[in-house]
């Protein structure tokens, strides 16, 4: 093994395995603060932040979704896809740096962190276009960024780790 075939590899299951610790981390955030997290989403949902003075109407405050249970069972969905990604990662990294290590398991550690950030990838989307539905552009701009940002190192760390 050439040495930059060696230093290319353990950079890739660093960054997946960082992925996977990052990812698993939110989710046991998630699980830990799940009724914070629950009522951050139902906030969404519900459209509530619309109301903060000074009020904004809007026609799209007839989308609004105000049951506890709708937003927990977004949450439950989040945490799918979030436990599914980091075990993805996990398993990628781990793979990846067996190659390293002369496993030469690269192409299905590459194939499982891909899986992984599909998964987050998935989940940006659900949360960008959910958010967009229900208007969190309006005043929760700062949000939108993060989710947008998120999407945005999950395709470079997907590319890095394709390449």
């Amino acid at each position: 093994m050439s040495p930059d075939f060696v230093a290319c590899a353990i950079f890739k299951a660093i960054l997946v395995l960082g992925f996977a610790m990052w990812t698993t981390v939110a989710a046991l955030n998630n699980i830990t603060g799940f009724r914070g997290a629950a009522a951050a989403i139902s906030c969404t949902m519900g459209m509530t932040l619309l109301d903060d003075p000074p009020a904004i109407v809007s026609p799209l405050v007839g989308r609004a979704l105000t049951s506890p249970r709708l937003a927990a069972a977004a949450l439950v969905l989040i945490l799918a896809v979030q436990i599914a990604a980091a075990l993805s990662l996990g398993l990628g990294g781990a793979l990846l740096l067996a190659d390293v290590l002369g496993g030469n398991a690269s192409e299905w550690g590459v194939a499982a962190a891909l899986a992984g950030f599909s998964l987050l990838t998935v989940m940006w989307f659900m949360m960008m276009i959910a958010g967009l539905w229900f208007g969190y552009w309006i005043r929760q701009e700062g949000l939108q960024l993060t989710h947008l940002t998120l999407l945005a190192v999950t395709m470079i760390a997907a590319a890095v780790t394709c390449s």
